[in-house]
């Protein structure tokens, strides 16, 4: 039986990746972990961050001294706040990826398949969007949302949100890469411009659509500036990225399990849609 030796340098670069893995997955595991603990356990934790000393490190609690769901029954039951805020971001998500999912592959599409008069002027709009942050493009979105009356509803949220140049751009240039045989063969079987797209283009770049869907609701879960902005007045319509601060603040004994329950939803989306995600940035790179 042959045996496998690992050269010098490919054993190094295996152990700086799992220095790097450990590194980076630590605080989530340690989450997970603290969000089992008792209140009054994490209580006394959280008050030796003032009391430290220079010469040393804060100690890692690795077991808890009993096992306690008592903050998740806070969280879930005693205080519905959370969960309302929890139900407000899944809300949001849901309803700008639906959004987005029925507008940027079909305009990706026109852009990469379609030679109309102001295309390629179209498509540098979208770059440009693409490279403007936010705070650049917040002033004219509250104005706009002002004269639609929009503004302190959960739409002026959903709606500029369902518009992103950036999976435009992802999506355009993944398609600009497929092959016309391809598209000519759905045609020659009869299939009409609408049937090839949903029925030829959609199916092949389904990789893509699952990087997309997954980098896009890690997005929409994580943000805080527009809720802050154009729900000034609506508290109660806020998603629990905005607020999920205070829980850390108001009620650190908590904070762990709200931390824990916040992750999850973003964990199972990324293992769900981990190789659609590895497969679509290997094929955008080949393009």
């Amino acid at each position: 039986m042959k045996k496998y030796h690992l050269r010098p340098g490919r054993l190094l670069c295996y152990l700086l990746l799992i220095a790097v893995c450990a590194f980076v997955l630590l605080p989530i595991v340690m989450t997970f972990a603290y969000s089992f603990f008792p209140q009054s356990e994490i209580k006394s934790y959280l008050g030796m961050r003032s009391n430290y000393k220079e010469d040393a490190f804060m100690p890692f609690l690795l077991s808890p001294a009993r096992f306690s769901l008592r903050q998740y029954y806070t969280i879930l039951i005693e205080t519905p706040k959370y969960l309302n805020l929890f139900v407000n971001s899944v809300k949001y998500t849901a309803a700008i990826l639906l959004g987005q999912l029925l507008i940027i592959p079909m305009t990706a599409y026109a852009l990469s398949r379609f030679r109309f008069h102001g295309r390629d002027l179209l498509f540098f709009c979208v770059l440009t969007l693409m490279l403007l942050p936010f705070q650049v493009t917040m002033a004219p979105s509250v104005i706009t949302m002002r004269t639609l009356h929009l503004m302190d509803t959960v739409w002026a949220v959903i709606l500029p949100m369902i518009f992103s140049p950036f999976y435009i751009f992802l999506l355009r240039q993944f398609m600009i890469g497929l092959p016309n045989e391809l598209l000519e063969a759905g045609m020659i079987d009869g299939a009409g411009t609408v049937r090839c797209f949903i029925h030829v283009v959609i199916p092949v770049c389904r990789p893509i659509l699952g990087a997309f869907i997954a980098l896009s609701f890690a997005d929409c879960w994580n943000m805080v500036e527009q809720p802050l902005i154009y729900l000034s007045r609506r508290q109660s319509a806020m998603p629990l990225s905005v607020l999920f601060n205070q829980i850390s603040t108001e009620n650190s004994e908590i904070a762990f399990a709200g931390a824990a329950l916040y992750i999850l939803p973003a964990l199972l989306i990324y293992s769900y849609f981990q190789e659609d995600i590895l497969l679509g940035i290997q094929l955008s790179e080949l393009k």
